[in-house]
């Protein structure tokens, strides 16, 4: 069973890595344009998606990647170049063009890339294995790491039903160049996981 200190120590570590408040602005782009029933949908998937990956990495993590021959490195490469070509999209605004064509459908983000990579990255993937990799056979102690990261994303959810709001305060104009501009970090973030993941590989030097 773990003690209060690791648990606050669990709670900031997923809170870092996972980081909703960076992710409010990036959800509120993401959903632009869509009205506050659809959005809170796209967030309620997002989270419950993250909550799966998180929880069955958290459970067989390490495991399940092994059992395909999968390392964590090769999926962080692989996760930073998803990323980079949602990072595309909102740079040059190529989801403002769809929705134009196809107004009734919508681009569904809720999966892609807010679940993961967002949510459930490679680093919240690899920080569930460490964490309940330290309470190998307590399944006390593991459900009880569940419920810290379960309270993280709590806290993601509950700054998702803000972006309305942010949004509104934006206008159009405010979110076009904050999404441009969340485009750039989002790129740049891409570009971070893939060298993290070369660098684990071994390929460079810390």
């Amino acid at each position: 069973m773990p003690d209060t200190a690791f648990l606050i120590t669990a709670f900031v570590t997923l809170f870092v890595v996972i980081d909703p408040v960076g992710l409010t602005p990036l959800f509120a782009a993401l959903t632009k344009g869509m009205n506050e029933a659809h959005r809170r949908a796209v967030g309620l998937r997002a989270i419950a998606v993250g909550f799966f990956l998180l929880t069955l990495f958290g459970i067989a993590g390490e495991g399940l990647l092994n059992f395909v021959g999968i390392s964590m490195p090769a999926f962080s490469i692989a996760g930073g170049l998803l990323l980079f070509l949602t990072a595309l999209d909102m740079l040059f605004e190529r989801r403002t063009q769809r929705r134009e064509e196809k107004v009734e459908e919508l681009p569904d983000p809720s999966v892609f890339p807010l679940a993961t990579p967002l949510i459930a990255g490679p680093g919240a993937l690899a920080t569930m294995i460490l964490l309940t990799g330290q309470f190998q056979g307590d399944w006390v102690g593991i459900a009880v790491i569940h419920a810290v990261m379960a309270s993280v994303l709590a806290v993601v959810f509950i700054l998702f039903l803000g972006a309305g709001l942010l949004e509104r305060l934006l206008g159009n104009t405010g979110i076009n160049v904050v999404t441009r501009l969340l485009g750039m970090l989002l790129a740049a973030l891409s570009v971070q996981f893939v060298l993290n993941g070369i660098q684990d590989l071994g390929f460079l030097s810390s």
